[in-house]
C-alpha cells in the first residue's frame, strides 16, 4: 500500500464544484454556535456535493477564522447563506418541494439505519446543548436519530452531520 498525493486525488476545482450536479440535499443550523463544527459541516457538505448550507439564528457565518480553520477553503465552493428566522427558511424549502428532516431525539423518530430519502431534503441540525428549537421541531415533516449505545447518547454536532450527511447523499446519488 502506498499513501496518495494530492495530485492522485482527482480534486475538482471550486469553479467545477460550483458547476457540478449537486445531492438534492441543503443543511440548515438551527443556531449552532461552534464556529469550529460550522466550518466541519462546511468540509462534509463540500465532500458529498450538498446544494447549499443555511446558517440561522446565531450560528456564525464566514468569513471567520474559527469557520475557515475547519472548513479547508469549503466556504468558497459550498454556497450559504445567512437567516435570522430558521422557520422562514423552512417555509421557503417546503414550498419548493424539500422534505424537512430534523436531526433530533424525538418521540416517534426513525432509525437512521432505517432512512432512505428518495426526494430533496433539508436536513435540520441544532444547538451542542438544546438541540433543535421545539419552534423548527414543530415545522419538521419527520426526525432521524442515530442510534447510541453509551451513556452520554449524543455526538458532537459535526460528527453527527457527517454520519447523517454520508447516508443521506448514497440514497439520493
Amino acid at each position: 500500500m502506498r499513501k496518495l498525493n494530492n495530485n492522485e486525488l482527482n480534486r475538482i476545482t471550486v469553479e467545477d464544484y460550483k458547476n457540478a450536479k449537486k445531492t438534492p440535499i441543503v443543511i440548515v443550523l438551527d443556531n449552532v454556535r461552534s464556529a469550529h463544527n460550522v466550518g466541519a459541516i462546511f468540509r462534509t457538505s463540500d465532500a458529498f456535493l450538498i446544494e447549499k448550507i443555511f446558517l440561522c439564528g446565531i450560528t456564525p457565518c464566514p468569513p471567520n477564522n474559527e469557520i475557515r480553520k475547519s472548513a479547508l477553503g469549503s466556504t468558497n465552493s459550498v454556497d450559504w447563506a445567512y437567516e435570522s428566522d430558521t422557520n422562514k427558511i423552512l417555509n421557503n424549502l417546503k414550498n419548493s418541494g424539500y422534505r424537512i428532516v430534523g436531526v433530533e431525539q424525538v418521540e416517534n423518530s426513525i432509525k437512521l439505519s432505517s432512512f432512505t430519502p428518495n426526494h430533496p431534503t433539508a436536513l435540520i441540525f441544532g444547538h451542542e446543548v438544546d438541540g433543535i428549537s421545539q419552534e423548527v421541531i414543530n415545522s419538521c415533516d419527520e426526525f432521524l436519530e442515530i442510534v447510541q449505545f453509551g451513556t452520554k447518547h449524543s455526538l458532537n454536532i459535526s460528527v453527527c452531520a457527517g454520519i447523517v450527511i454520508y447516508k443521506a447523499s448514497q440514497s439520493l446519488k
